[in-house]
């Protein structure tokens, strides 16, 4: 899967600040908005490869979709909205809090497949990845770690498709992509973990997730 197109729906501190490390990667970069006049700082500074427009529009135009929203703001989604993200690779940066996200947080928190698997049963059919949830925004910036290491980002998906996709943005944005697995480990990285908001780099995130080193082999 060639990626060229980038849909933003959420231009907060994640969104916006992804939106601005992708342009610069060379990706084209659509913010969605129910106010899209408010993005126009936004879109300057992320430079010629930005516009903003519509959440509707932002969907269609991307490749793939960075749904960087509360959690709260989901179930409540327009019908078409969900529609539209049917089929489309979702990389979902959302995070339960309950004193902001109310009674959704709190299920989220004690689903036994993490946040991701609320997302996907909130959004059917769409192809959700979890990633960028771990990473506090100042850092993201700056895309690496105090001692000069890229900042590790734990990826989750069934996709293996969106998997990939995310991985590529990871790389592309300055980072270290840290494939977890499937959908349901992404409570291994959620609010509360060992690695959550610690920015860390990757071969901490690993070794605090008990996975093997990148590249290593499996025992014949």
């Amino acid at each position: 899967m060639k990626i060229n197109k980038i849909g933003i729906v959420g231009s907060g501190h994640i969104g916006g600040t992804l939106g601005i490390l992708l342009a610069k990667a060379g990706y084209e970069v659509f913010y969605g908005s129910r106010h899209p006049d408010s993005l126009q700082d936004l879109v300057k500074t992320t430079g010629l490869k930005a516009r903003a427009g519509s959440i509707a529009e932002a969907i269609a135009f991307g490749d793939v979709i960075v749904l960087s929203l509360p959690l709260k703001a989901l179930p409540v989604l327009d019908a078409e909205i969900k529609d539209a993200l049917k089929g489309k690779i979702v990389i979902d940066t959302s995070n339960p809090y309950p004193e902001r996200d109310g009674v959704i947080a709190e299920e989220a928190r004690r689903e036994a497949g993490g946040t991701g698997t609320v997302v996907a049963r909130l959004l059917p059919g769409a192809r959700i990845v979890r990633a960028f949830n771990t990473v506090y925004f100042e850092d993201l910036k700056k895309t690496v770690t105090r001692k000069g290491e890229r900042i590790g980002i734990p990826i989750a998906s069934d996709d293996q498709e969106g998997l990939k996709a995310a991985a590529e943005l990871v790389k592309h944005a300055g980072l270290d992509p840290v494939v977890v697995g499937g959908l349901s480990t992404s409570k291994m990285f959620d609010v509360g973990t060992a690695v959550y908001a610690t920015s860390a780099p990757a071969r901490e995130i690993r070794n605090k997730l008990g996975l093997k080193p990148a590249g290593a082999r499996r025992a014949a």
